[in-house]
């Protein structure tokens, strides 16, 4: 039986996850129906487009994504520190922002006078709130309550689009978030529907090359999580890795993961490899098998134990494969 989502997340654990959603009845996100010719490539801007329009929303940052025929795949990173900063006014303006609030809070907004007995249920109701807006469950379903809506409008008729529950995975450690992001980043390639990953629509990596290369043309409302470089004392917040590391070794992936391509990684590319000590040819494994060898929470050992202290698990999900994929 699936474990309840709170029983999943531990932001002591890690701030990271992969999420992954797919849709049901034949539905599609977007590509061609061949059974009847229709096209939805169009649907994937819907997707990309509200996946910033809601990350600017929430405390929860966007550091991967890759939106599929069928289903689309998300790392996301839990902002604690950006919510907890937000005052109070700022949560109910945000909150606002998704839902119309309750009673309390659009007078507080109007700027009606409260008692002390309803202002202390407001401010009750803020850190509800609070919470929230710092949830991957409740980003997760705003942005496929949304979309779906949009989707069955077009479609004239109604039920459900998505899947019940979408995935989740918890990443603990650097090699775990470096792989699962590679993995996104390189589904159309895998797919045979993109050459290169700056060819591949929809992707965060196209994006980051993008921008990388025009950086007049970055938006504020559509950021994805920064690279803030490896670690260290003075590290500002972001993705653990330097940009051209990263772009440098999904690029060489990508050429790997070609059929007319002989399978290895040259030595003088993966330095970022060897500073994780990641094996190569594990590394070329995960980016193609991510989700089906891997459930639940993925890292080194210690950091899964560690987790699986954390939420009280009495077992280890992936113990064998992270022992053989992570050090």
């Amino acid at each position: 039986m699936p474990k309840p989502r709170y029983t999943q997340v531990s932001l002591e654990a890690t701030p990271y996850y992969h999420c992954v959603s797919r849709c049901v009845r034949r539905a599609f996100l977007c590509g061609m129906d061949l059974s009847t010719g229709e096209c939805f490539e169009h649907r994937r801007q819907w997707v990309e487009d509200k996946l910033f329009e809601f990350g600017n929303v929430f405390a929860i940052d966007i550091c991967a994504y890759a939106v599929m025929s069928n289903h689309y795949h998300l790392v996301l990173h839990i902002n604690r520190q950006q919510a907890l900063a937000w005052s109070f006014d700022e949560v109910i303006h945000t909150w606002h922002r998704l839902f119309s609030g309750n009673l309390f809070s659009q007078r507080y907004c109007r700027g009606d006078l409260l008692h002390k007995s309803e202002l202390a249920t407001l401010k009750e109701t803020v850190e509800i709130w609070r919470k929230r807006l710092m949830d991957i469950s409740w980003f997760m379903r705003v942005l496929n309550e949304s979309v779906a809506r949009q989707a069955n409008a077009e479609d004239q008729c109604s039920g459900r689009f998505w899947e019940g529950r979408f995935k989740s995975q918890a990443l603990l450690d650097e090699s775990a978030i470096l792989t699962c992001m590679a993995y996104i980043d390189l589904n159309p390639i895998r797919a045979a529907i993109a050459e290169a990953p700056e060819t591949s629509d929809y992707t965060s990596i196209k994006q980051r090359i993008h921008e990388m290369l025009h950086p007049e043309d970055a938006s504020p409302d559509r950021k994805l999580f920064v690279f803030a470089g490896p670690i260290n004392n003075n590290m500002p917040e972001g993705l653990p890795f330097q940009l051209s590391d990263y772009i440098n070794l999904v690029e060489e992936t990508g050429r790997t993961l070609r059929d007319d391509k002989r399978g290895y990684i040259h030595q003088n590319t993966p330095a970022i490899l060897q500073r994780l000590n990641m094996n190569s040819k594990h590394w070329l494994y995960l980016t193609q098998h991510f989700e089906s060898k891997l459930k639940g929470m993925v890292g080194s050992v210690h950091k899964l134990k560690l987790a699986c202290e954390k939420l009280g698990y009495k077992r280890m999900p992936s113990f064998r494969s992270c022992a053989e994929f992570f050090t």
